[in-house]
This record gives C-alpha cells, structure tokens and sequence, in this order.
C-alpha cells in the first residue's frame, strides 16, 4: 500500500523518468528531492506501481516494445535519396515519404541563387541551393524506449540473485552436453 505522496510520486515520475523532479512536484523537499526519489525507486511497491502505470500509458497510446522497434527499423531502412528526383533536386516536403516528414529531418534551409546582370540588368535566378539536416534518429527511439521498457535502451541491466562460478561452468558443461552429447566434456 503506498501514501498519497508516494502514489503521487508514482504518477509524476512517469511523466519524465526523473525521480528528483517528481519527488519535488509530489511534495518533497527540494534540499532532499534527489536522495528521496533515489530511496523511492528502490521500494518494491514503487516499483511496481510504476510498472503498472508504465504498463497503462502503453495499453492508452498504443507506444510499446513492439512500435519502437517498428519504428526503428523503418527509420533505418529510410533511404534519403527519397528525397530527391531524378535529376537530383530536391522534392516538395509533401511528396517526401512520411518517414521522413515524421521528424527525420530536424531542418530545411532553401536559398534562391542568383547571377549578377550587370550594373544596369536584372539579377538572373540560376538555382536553388537546398540543405537538409537529418535530425539524431536513434537518440529519439532511445528515450522512447526508456519510457516503455525495451531493454536494449536500458543504461543498466538490474540482475536479482547471483550465481557463484561453480553454477555458472555447471550450467556451461550441461549445456555442452546437450549440444555435443554424452561423451562431451
């Protein structure tokens, strides 16, 4: 069973991940905030209600395991010549693929060329020069990931127990075992 302020912590960590900035807007101390929300996320019943509203947020946005990692692979097979016609130019933002217009390109800079005429003449249009910055793809999935619990984006891996080295060559001999038959070592 969790306090008000402790559910209220619950609630206000999933917003950010941050536990010093949710112990601060669930009514701790600011002095304390960082070593409160350090202790509060050891507790096995924050935990777990964090993982339950974790678990709600995904059911309500349909954001889980399963869309980042869509979404990852779409963006790395996203090829930025896409982007371009056949002669090379560069295509109105609205015929890009989606992928693209979805925040793969974090800026577009377009600049009309021109040729001098002369001191009398007209300055002559003769291109456009156009830059596309492709925004950091991976650092976006990667927060995205931290939010729904895909492992491969977690900083740390936390392991319960531990195995002495006696069970983990028995574990490796069995295994070989199995692979090689009877006779194996």
């Amino acid at each position: 069973m969790l306090t008000d302020k402790q559910e209220r912590f619950c609630l206000e960590y999933i917003v950010d991940l941050d536990a010093t900035a949710a112990a601060v807007r669930a009514g701790y101390s600011k002095r304390s905030a960082a070593s409160q929300g350090s202790r509060l996320l050891k507790h096995a019943n924050i935990k777990l209600r964090i993982s339950e509203l974790k678990r709600e947020r995904e059911r309500q946005t349909k954001y889980d395991a399963a869309f980042v990692l869509k979404r990852l692979g779409e963006e790395v097979e996203a090829d930025v010549a896409d982007l371009f016609d056949e002669a090379g130019a560069l295509l109105p933002v609205r015929s890009w693929p989606l992928i693209w217009r979805q925040g793969l390109v974090s800026g577009l800079d377009v600049e009309a060329l021109y040729k001098s005429g002369g001191k009398d003449k007209i300055m002559e249009k003769i291109g456009t020069l156009s830059k596309v910055k492709l925004s950091d793809r991976v650092k976006r999935l990667e927060l995205l990931g931290k939010h729904v619990d895909v492992q491969a984006f977690k900083e740390r891996l936390e392991v319960g127990g531990a195995l002495t080295l006696e069970q983990i060559l028995d574990e490796v001999n069995r295994k070989d075992k199995e692979r090689n038959g009877p006779g194996a070592r």
